[in-house]
């Protein structure tokens, strides 16, 4: 309805199309050349298309692996092929779907390739291949990692944020609002191994409004002391001017630690360091980078040190480096609770590998190099599948979040404190020691107490010879667990994707067949059904 001439940019097109199409009537029979005319802004030619038939997407399953997924999307367009690339977890970390990311990659529209984190290196390969054998076959002009000729290398919407915000719709993922951080305080207990944070933030004056279950996208900047011996490594000036993907001029430095992902090394940053060195030792290592995979761990500092000695500009670098992707955090807070304020539950990553101290970018910055009351970079990212409180505030929960899983069901509790919700709420939570690493007892204990929290479970792992986890508790309590599913409960997770959301996973499909004296197969189909109807739910990453 609105036309491209109009002088909006993309998240104020998506809502005033939904905004004025509502308010006009749409579906009594007006015209987008009425509306536009109406507006004054002409030019609008768009007509309604017919609901396309439902597609049946085979590889749209996490269990399977990618190469499975492909062999199934076999013969399918490239949209498809893109989509079964994806780790089809739907989880909006991209902030798409897995169709719509796809979709979006394959129309030219989003040039991100590094969006899935849970697909994580497989995926962005995966993509490459998919875009380089579609070049070739079509004589494309896309270029070698995907990007098409005239489009931002970054550039992506989130028409359903802005929507959802009205006045606060300038705020996106293309446009974050520049918070202040209120508080970075230590969960965890003195003599534990993690320091997992509580981080709040201020969105006083931005009309942001979030609701629990959804995401916040946080805008991280890079170590400026890795920065710094990057740019010694390449023997560069870290003053030079450069342009980053946003089309800003900084200084080498600056862009090195504010735009580019100094994690994961690219195919083409190895290819022209190969060219750039005599070492034949160094070259055959870089070589085998290219045919098996970069090791885990490894990131753009370590492919400089085997290739010590090579002759690039720092202009030449930053052209093959990934652009420096938001970070997704759970939201840990109900507004009804904490008003214009926004609660995050971070682990910090911290770890050493060949003598040299590797820092999680986020949550680091969030833990160490940001103080009280200086800014980061924020936007909301909604939930895309229904994962919040159910609509029908009797709806029992049972909620599984081992770890900094536990965000969103802190604020779930919130929510349903503050609006006196009468469902039953069952929690199971997980971490290493009872003593060091119970996250937000307190809190938790108070809602026992008080009758919000009807059960909680917690496994902590190290606390004794075996070890324990969330999924063996549930197990423990199948037979309750399978009264409450009976009853109607809905059934949500989250934490990480590759184990703890698939163990679980595997003992909810065990209690469904042994409580309710089912087949693997008729289990398997209960477990469909329920997150078929919107009682199943992951956040997982």
């Amino acid at each position: 309805m609105i036309p491209e001439s109009a002088p909006f940019n993309e998240e104020q097109r998506a809502w005033l199309n939904g905004f004025f199409a509502g308010l006009t009537g749409m579906q009594s029979g007006s015209s987008p050349e009425s509306v536009a005319q109406t507006l004054g802004i002409g030019g609008a030619t768009a007509v309604a298309e017919p609901e396309p038939e439902e597609e049946d997407f085979a590889w749209h399953d996490s269990s399977l692996p990618i190469l499975d997924r492909m062999e199934l999307a076999e013969g399918k367009p490239k949209e498809r092929k893109l989509m079964a690339a994806m780790a089809q977890l739907d989880c909006g970390s991209c902030g798409y779907l897995c169709q719509t990311y796809g979709e979006a990659i394959a129309r030219g529209e989003e040039t991100n390739l590094t969006l899935c984190s849970p697909g994580g290196k497989e995926t962005k390969q995966m993509i490459k291949k998919i875009l380089a054998d579609n070049a070739s076959d079509e004589g494309s002009a896309e270029n070698g990692n995907g990007s098409a000729a005239g489009v931002s290398r970054n550039g992506h919407a989130n028409g359903t944020a802005a929507g959802r915000n009205g006045k606060a719709a300038q705020w996106s993922r293309n446009n974050p609002f520049t918070a202040k951080l209120l508080e970075s305080r230590e969960l965890n207990e003195e003599g534990s191994a993690k320091d997992t944070r509580h981080v709040v933030i201020d969105l006083s004056g931005s009309g942001l409004t979030y609701d629990v279950g959804d995401a916040l996208g946080v805008f991280p900047t890079n170590c400026p002391d890795l920065a710094t011996r990057l740019v010694d490594a390449m023997a560069a000036d870290p003053n030079v001017s450069v342009t980053t993907p946003s089309g800003e001029t900084k200084s080498l430095l600056q862009a090195l630690c504010e735009d580019y992902c100094l994690k994961d090394p690219s195919d083409e940053l190895i290819e022209l360091l190969i060219d750039r060195i005599s070492d034949k030792s160094a070259q055959e290592t870089l070589r085998k980078m290219l045919d098996v995979g970069v090791p885990d761990g490894f990131d753009v500092l370590d492919v400089f040190e085997v290739a010590k000695g090579a002759t690039v500009a720092g202009t030449e670098v930053i052209e093959t480096l990934d652009p420096l992707n938001p970070r997704l955090y759970s939201i840990a807070s109900s507004m009804k609770r904490v008003g214009d304020q926004v609660h995050l539950t971070v682990g910090k990553v911290i770890y050493e590998r060949e003598g040299r101290v590797r820092k999680g970018v986020a949550s680091t910055m969030l833990a160490d190099r940001i103080a009280e009351g200086e800014t980061v970079r924020v936007f909301v990212q909604p939930n895309h599948a229904g994962f919040t409180v159910p609509a029908d505030p009797e709806t029992p929960m049972i909620m599984t979040g081992p770890g900094t899983g536990i965000a969103p069901f802190v604020a779930f509790l919130q929510e349903r404190a503050e609006t006196k919700a009468p469902g039953k709420n069952w929690l199971f939570f997980g971490d290493q020691h009872e003593a060091y690493d119970f996250l937000y007892r307190e809190e938790l204990e108070e809602y026992q107490s008080a009758g919000i929290l009807t059960r909680l479970d917690t496994a902590f792992s190290r606390d004794s010879d075996r070890k324990i986890y969330v999924q063996d508790r549930m197990r423990e309590n199948a037979a309750e667990l399978w009264q409450w599913l009976q009853s109607g409960a809905s059934f949500y997770v989250c934490g990480d994707a590759s184990r703890m959301a698939k163990d679980v996973d595997r003992a909810l499909h065990q209690v469904v067949a042994s409580e309710g004296g089912m087949s693997e197969e008729a289990a398997a189909a209960y477990v469909k059904e329920l997150s078929a109807s919107g009682r199943y739910h992951r956040d997982v990453y």
